[in-house]
């Protein structure tokens, strides 16, 4: 059976006033999103000037995206989380260490990616 709601061209309209709320909701609410917002922008205008093959700038800005994307799933946990209970608890703590883990992760393939193409266009 069918979810009740908006279809069509009006639920793809409410989901992306959604995503925009969430993008906004992000950069005034965490810090650690600004500053990964920052880092990929001016990555993102070094990959313009960089003479790197077209399938190396693809790979640059898929890993700055995901970098952006992982920061924002880790910012969701931790406001559900810290939305259920403020209380020290050591699963949430798990959680959040979690979440952390991924960006850190998530930021260490950016700067293995990075390297690894200077590397080839440079070495």
């Amino acid at each position: 059976m069918a979810k009740p709601g908006a279809t069509g061209i009006t639920r793809i309209i409410h989901a992306t006033n959604y995503s925009m709320k969430g993008l906004s909701s992000a950069w005034r609410h965490e810090a650690a999103f600004r500053q990964v917002v920052f880092l990929n922008t001016g990555l993102l205008l070094v990959i313009i000037f960089m003479p790197f093959a077209m399938l190396v700038k693809m790979l640059l800005v898929f890993a700055s995206f995901f970098s952006v994307i992982v920061e924002l799933f880790n910012t969701g946990i931790e406001a559900a989380i810290d939305h259920t209970s403020t209380e020290r608890h050591p699963l949430a703590k798990i959680a959040k260490d979690v979440g952390s883990a991924a960006q850190f992760l998530a930021l260490l393939l950016l700067f293995v990616i990075w390297v690894m193409a200077f590397m080839n266009h440079y070495g």
